[in-house]
């Protein structure tokens, strides 16, 4: 009997050196920084998300790889057990367990934060480690730009795999149609270089696939000629009359709208018990002064604060991080809607604003409560631009305009989690089945394919079930073979295809 409890522990401890831990093993066996859950560097890693449920999450220690080489040894660590772990560029995602992961590794890319630029041809090499503020600052006084994000404080490399909607998306497309060409660690280790002629399937996966493929560890972009721009906030209290002025002037922006330099958002915010409730909205334009009339159906209906102004695009990226708000939980969904005609403009988007007042007036007595909802343009254009650099996983329809909605709903308290949780489904399913029931009654177009935008999505949204049939087939052929032994798919958070 002794002698077959030896032979068990035994077994057990051989076990355990085939399958230790990453974090041990690293620590062990190689130079790569690996920060415990005591250290100043793992304290400070885990306060950078946008979602306190995020920062929640403990993993079992944070890597820092400096290199595509420091990755892979990382992925060849972690093919020897079988730990759960999650990859991080700016924790901008508030899903948990996407760049997030509890008792596993997580792996950081802060330090993959280079960024070199050709001045001759506008070639821009940067990392996932890069933040848009960042790497708008280090851009600063080059006279070229990136087609990034409108947060300052969004990660790149989250933003670069679900896409990239950017104030420069109608003239350049996605922030990822940009991409010439990836510095990708494989499932395996093996490093590897996509671009429209290495591997074009896997090019195409990455832009829109999220992280079912590896690890990106640089982004060769087009950069692309940019002096000062314009841009700011208008803030606006909100009354019953106000909504119909915006609502009507964001759909009559989106369809009319001809000059690709200008862009907005047009956002609706209401906070606790009704302290707040206005409109901001948020201008754009890629020059230092916008032609007169630009955007004039939405000066002309009064703000009360205007500050839109000449600035610096680096200036433009760090003013707008005041919407992160710091110790919030965090969720986000959205739906996609076709722009509705003239005829039935009113009934669609009043519909569907009154939808959000609804559900979000239900949310009012949650401590901290801050609710909003964002209608951006989804114009033919931006669709057309991404089809002139290279295909994607979106494939956006050239055809038709349309309106990406993004909702937002941010509190105090982490067991509020479950009710919010409810609470977003029902507005983005609401509206869905709002457009559903428009499109059978012939109010809204229904030949328009509606993708839910990965940037915006919420966990329980079925992104992958929203591409055509033949981009998820084509994600779900490529995770298959560069990934077979799924370490992606089954190990790490995400939409999977």
């Amino acid at each position: 009997m002794q002698s077959l409890v030896a032979s068990l522990v035994a077994v057990a401890s051989l076990i355990s050196v085939v399958k230790g831990d990453t974090c041990s093993e690293l620590r062990a066996n190689t130079n790569i920084e690996v920060s415990a859950p005591i250290s100043p560097t793992y304290i400070a890693e885990q306060t950078e998300y946008w979602s306190a449920s995020c920062s929640a999450l403990k993993p079992s220690c944070i890597i820092f790889p400096k290199s595509a080489a420091e990755v892979s040894t990382i992925i060849s660590v972690l093919n020897t057990n079988d730990e759960h772990f999650a990859v991080k560029s700016g924790g901008h995602s508030p899903n948990n367990y996407y760049a997030s992961v509890d008792g596993g590794p997580l792996i950081s890319t802060q330090n993959l934060d280079h960024a070199n630029l050709d001045p001759a041809t506008g070639i821009l090499d940067f990392g996932p480690g890069n933040r848009l503020d960042g790497l708008a600052q280090k851009l600063q006084g080059t006279g070229w730009t990136f087609v990034g994000g409108r947060i300052g404080n969004t990660g790149t490399g989250g933003l670069m795999l679900g896409g990239g909607l950017s104030y420069m998306s109608a003239q350049h497309g996605w922030s990822a149609s940009s991409v010439l060409e990836y510095e990708l660690v494989l499932p395996n280790g093996t490093i590897t270089y996509p671009s429209a002629t290495n591997h074009p399937s896997l090019f195409k996966a990455l832009k829109g696939g999220g992280n079912n493929f590896g690890i990106v560890t640089n982004y060769k972009t087009q950069a692309y000629p940019q002096g000062n721009v314009w841009g700011g906030n208008l803030l606006f209290l909100r009354t019953p009359a106000t909504d119909k002025k915006i609502l009507q002037a964001v759909r009559d922006f989106t369809e009319y709208n001809t000059d690709d330099r200008a862009a907005v958002i047009v956002t609706a915010e209401r906070a606790q018990v009704n302290l707040v409730d206005s409109w901001i909205l948020f201008l754009f334009y890629d020059g230092p002064t916008p032609p007169a009339g630009t955007f004039t159906n939405f000066t002309s209906i009064g703000p009360i604060a205007n500050t839109a102004r000449t600035r610096t695009y680096a200036d433009l990226m760090t003013f707008s991080n005041w919407v992160v708000l710091k110790g919030f939980q965090v969720q986000i969904g959205t739906e996609t809607i076709p722009l509705p005609s003239t005829t039935h403009s009113v009934e669609v988007l009043e519909g569907i604003h009154a939808h959000w007042r609804n559900i979000s007036l239900t949310t009012l007595a949650v401590p901290g409560i801050v609710a909003s909802i964002a209608y951006q343009p989804f114009p033919k254009r931006i669709a057309a631009a991404a089809r002139e650099k290279s295909p994607d996983l979106i494939d956006a329809d050239p055809d038709a305009d349309k309106l990406i909605i993004e909702m937002n709903y941010a509190f105090l308290n982490p067991l509020d989690y479950p009710l919010m949780d409810g609470k977003m489904q029902e507005t983005y399913t609401g509206i869905r089945e709002r457009v559903l029931s428009w499109q059978a009654e012939g109010k809204l177009p229904d030949n328009v394919d509606l993708p839910v935008f990965m940037n915006y999505g919420f966990y329980r949204q079925d992104y992958f079930g929203r591409l055509k049939p033949e981009n998820r087939a084509l994600a779900r052929e490529v995770a298959e073979e560069v990934d077979p032994e799924g370490l992606f798919r089954n190990r790490t958070g995400g939409w999977k295809p």
